[in-house]
């Protein structure tokens, strides 16, 4: 998110009711849908995660699933031109427009559409995408499942996956 402010502000929302949250969710991810959809572009992976930092301000449930949980990715294209990194902490979600020095885990994707693949493909085939050199992951691949599993998530609340 951009500030405390706006965050904090976002975060009321749920308060009301958790179908409030659910409503501005959708509301205010119409980009995300897309990418999500059929318009993918090289935006895809800095959409997805601002998408899924609002997820976790709008939706009390969507925000269980990173409840206790501490981690940092790191995403990036092996041309090294996207590179992003989400942080997990406190049952919040950190996102920054440069690779973290300490992450715990590292993924390198030929494209965007390689990453889409990869995060949203049926039973999440790791090996296929790997063997295929469309992805490299470095780190605890259980925190790539779980990564997976919170895009697939917000995918299903926005009704697109």
């Amino acid at each position: 998110m951009a500030s405390r402010v706006r965050r904090t502000l976002l975060n009321i929302i749920p308060s009301i009711s958790e179908s409030a949250g659910q409503w501005a969710l959708q509301r205010f991810s119409g980009g995300l849908v897309g990418q999500l959809g059929d318009r993918l572009t090289d935006r895809f992976l800095e959409v997805l995660l601002y998408g899924m930092d609002l997820g976790f301000s709008l939706s009390k449930d969507y925000r269980r699933n990173i409840k206790d949980f501490r981690g940092s990715y790191v995403f990036r294209t092996a041309n090294q031109r996207v590179a992003a990194s989400a942080t997990f902490a406190d049952e919040d979600m950190q996102v920054q427009a440069r690779p973290v020095e300490d992450w715990d885990c590292r993924i390198t994707f030929k494209d965007a559409a390689a990453l889409r693949r990869f995060l949203f493909s049926g039973n999440q085939d790791i090996l296929n995408s790997l063997l295929a050199n469309e992805v490299e992951v470095e780190g605890n691949l259980n925190y790539i499942y779980r990564f997976g599993f919170l895009a697939k998530d917000l995918g299903r609340r926005l009704g697109v996956v």
